[in-house]
C-alpha cells in the first residue's frame, strides 16, 4: 500500500479509500446494501491490505453504515491506525431540522455519528452537499466549533460548484475559522466536468481530491452493457440511471476493456490507474461488495498507463450536464 498526505495536512491516508455506502442494512432506498455479516469481511480485508482510509455518511442506509463500520474498525484495528471520514447534510428524520447544514443540525448530527461509529472523534467531517437555505457563515462557524471541541480533526466538502467552494475557503480565512482540507467530487473517465474549474481550484489551494464513483457506478468495470447485464444496484439506482447511459460513455467503457485485455488486467485497474495518473487525485473512493474488488483496486496502484493509452482513453470524451450536486 502507498500512503499520501491528505492535501496540505500532515495526516497520511492510503491511496485507496474504502467507500462504505454498500455496508449497513438493506432498505427500500438501498436494496443492494450488504448486511453486517456480509460487510465485515470486506472491511477486515481492506485493513489487512493496508487501507487505512474509510469513508461513510450518516445518511447511508439510514445510519446503519456508520454502526457497521464503527464496530468492524473497533474489532479489526486500533483507532489511531485508521482514518474515519463521515458526512452531514442528508435527511435523518422527518423533522424540519433533521437535515441540512444549520448549526442546530450539525451539532446534533456530529454527536449522533460519533455514537453510531463508537468513537470520540472522526478524522474528516464532510458536508455532503451545499445548503442553499443556510447562511454560509453559520455552517462554517459550526464546523469550526466541531473541530475545536475535538469531535473532528479536519473538515471536508463534497460535490458543489467551484465558486461555492472558493467562497467557503475565502470566508473561513476571513474569519479565522477551520478551513476545508478536502473535496470529494464526482470524477471518472466518463464524467470529467470537474476538470474545468474545481480541480484547478483544489490544486491551487492544496486541497485533497478524493473522487467518488471512480468506476462510474460499475460502468467502467465492463459489467454493464447498453440495454442489458445490469446488477441489482444498477437496476435500482435512480441517480445512476440519470448518468452513465450515453453512447459515448459506453464507447469509453469499451476502450477501457480493450486496454485491460491488451494488458491482461481487470477493467477496474485501468480506470483507477487513469485517475491515479492525475497528480491532483489523492485517493479514489472505491466500493467493494464482491471478492476481488479490493485486490483489483490496490493492484491499480502498480499500473502505469503510457501517454498513448491515456490519450486513447481521453480523446472520445464529450461534455456532460453537471450532475451530482444535489
Amino acid at each position: 500500500m502507498e500512503y499520501i498526505r491528505l492535501g496540505n495536512t500532515g495526516m497520511k491516508v492510503s491511496k485507496i479509500c474504502l467507500g462504505c455506502m454498500t455496508y449497513g442494512t438493506p432498505t427500500e432506498r438501498w436494496p443492494w446494501a450488504l448486511n453486517e455479516e456480509q460487510s465485515r469481511p470486506f472491511i477486515q480485508k481492506a485493513i489487512e491490505l493496508g487501507i487505512n482510509f474509510f469513508d461513510t455518511a450518516d445518511i447511508y442506509t439510514n445510519g446503519a453504515s456508520e454502526e457497521v463500520v464503527g464496530r468492524a474498525l473497533k474489532d479489526f484495528a486500533k483507532r489511531d491506525e485508521v482514518v474515519i471520514a463521515t458526512k452531514v447534510h442528508g435527511p435523518m428524520g422527518p423533522g424540519p431540522n433533521d437535515k441540512g447544514l444549520s448549526r442546530k443540525h450539525i451539532m446534533s448530527a456530529i454527536d449522533a455519528s460519533l455514537r453510531r461509529l463508537g468513537t470520540d472523534y472522526v478524522d474528516l467531517y464532510q458536508i455532503h452537499r451545499w445548503d442553499y437555505e443556510v447562511p454560509l457563515e453559520e455552517t462554517l462557524e459550526a464546523l469550526h466549533d466541531v473541530v475545536k471541541a475535538g469531535k473532528a480533526r479536519y473538515i471536508g466538502a463534497s460535490s458543489m460548484f467551484a465558486w461555492q467552494f472558493a467562497q467557503a475557503l475565502y470566508t473561513a480565512d476571513l474569519h479565522g475559522w477551520t478551513r476545508f482540507v478536502s473535496m470529494q467530487p464526482q470524477y471518472n473517465l466518463v464524467y470529467r466536468e470537474e476538470e474545468r474549474e474545481m480541480l484547478p481550484l483544489c490544486q491551487d489551494q492544496k486541497i485533497a481530491v478524493i473522487p467518488w464513483s471512480p468506476l462510474a457506478r460499475g460502468l467502467l468495470t465492463g459489467k454493464r452493457t447498453k440495454g442489458g447485464n445490469e446488477t441489482e444496484r444498477a437496476r435500482t439506482d435512480a441517480f445512476g440511471k440519470s448518468i452513465y447511459t450515453r453512447d459515448d460513455d459506453f464507447y469509453i467503457s469499451n476502450l477501457v476493456n480493450d486496454i485491460a485485455q491488451e494488458r491482461g488486467i481487470a477493467n477496474a485497474q485501468v480506470a483507477l490507474a487513469w485517475l491515479l495518473s492525475k497528480p491532483i487525485v489523492t485517493a479514489p473512493i472505491i466500493g467493494a461488495s464482491k471478492p476481488g474488488h479490493l485486490e483489483d483496486a490496490i493492484g491499480a496502484l502498480s499500473v502505469k498507463l503510457n501517454p498513448e493509452e491515456i490519450k486513447r482513453l481521453e480523446e472520445p470524451y464529450q461534455p456532460h450536464p453537471v450532475l451530482g450536486f444535489s
